[in-house]
Parts: C-alpha cells; structure tokens; sequence
C-alpha cells in the first residue's frame, strides 16, 4: 500500500497522482487532504509517516507548496527517510543510495507532469544496499 497526504497547495496533484497510482494497480490510503480549503501541512503528514513507520504502507508520498513543511514533519518520526525531490535523478538516488521510504513534492516548484514521473520514479526503483546500507545504518540517532 502506498499512503499520500498534501496541504491545499499539493491537493491538485494528490488527486492526479492518486488517479495515477490506482490506474497502475496501487493500493491507495488517502490521508488528505480533500479541498484547496487552507489547511495546516503536519495534520497530513503525521498519517502519512505513521503508516509506512509501523508497515501499514510501503512507501509514502507527501506534497505541499514547497515540500519543505511535510518533509521536516516526516522526518520527525523513528524509521522515516523523507526525501524532498524536485528532479526524477533525485527520486531514483533517494531510493538507490539512502532508501529512502517518503517522497515529499514541491507542488509550486515542479509541474504536475514532473511530479508524476518522479512518483513512479520512486515506487519503480529499488535501493541498492552494499555500501549504501552502512551509511543508511548511521542516519537514526
């Protein structure tokens, strides 16, 4: 299962990425949020980063205006690596090098049709372990 959340400034492309995912065969768990009605980033997030920390989800997505906001809050959570990824060579590498387990989007940095790539991006590609593993080992304080 793949867990995605957003703020109202991600809510358009949540929406185009869920569609996306679910037309890939994914299953879904929508945390919000549901309108562009203004709404405090960390209420999402935290869902977000509490399913893929205790296994309920795999992966996780997470989107707001800047990516900034949801990555800090994931990153708050034991077993989270959120990544903020504005470019599709930087959701392969978050995935290959540091294993990344969230990707969070800039949604007023990137267009909708970049920020899809970099989801399948991210879901399709796999960490690589070796040397990579050590260093991933070592981030947990």
């Amino acid at each position: 299962m793949i867990a995605i959340g957003c703020d109202h400034a991600g809510y358009e492309y949540k929406t185009s990425i869920v569609r996306m995912l679910k037309q890939k065969g994914y299953e879904v768990a929508d945390f919000g949020t549901n309108s562009p009605d203004s709404v405090d980033y960390p209420d999402f997030a935290h869902p977000v980063a509490q399913a893929v920390e205790s296994g309920k989800a795999t992966l996780g997505i997470l989107i707001c205006g800047s990516g900034n906001g949801v990555c800090m809050t994931a990153n708050k959570h034991k077993g989270i690596r959120a990544a903020l990824c504005w470019k599709v060579e930087l959701a392969a590498l978050a995935r290959q090098h540091n294993n990344a387990n969230i990707i969070c989007l800039p949604a007023r940095f990137v267009s909708l049709r970049l920020a899809r790539k970099m989801v399948e991006t991210f879901l399709e590609t796999p960490f690589e372990g070796g040397r990579h593993e050590r260093r991933v080992g070592k981030i947990g304080c």
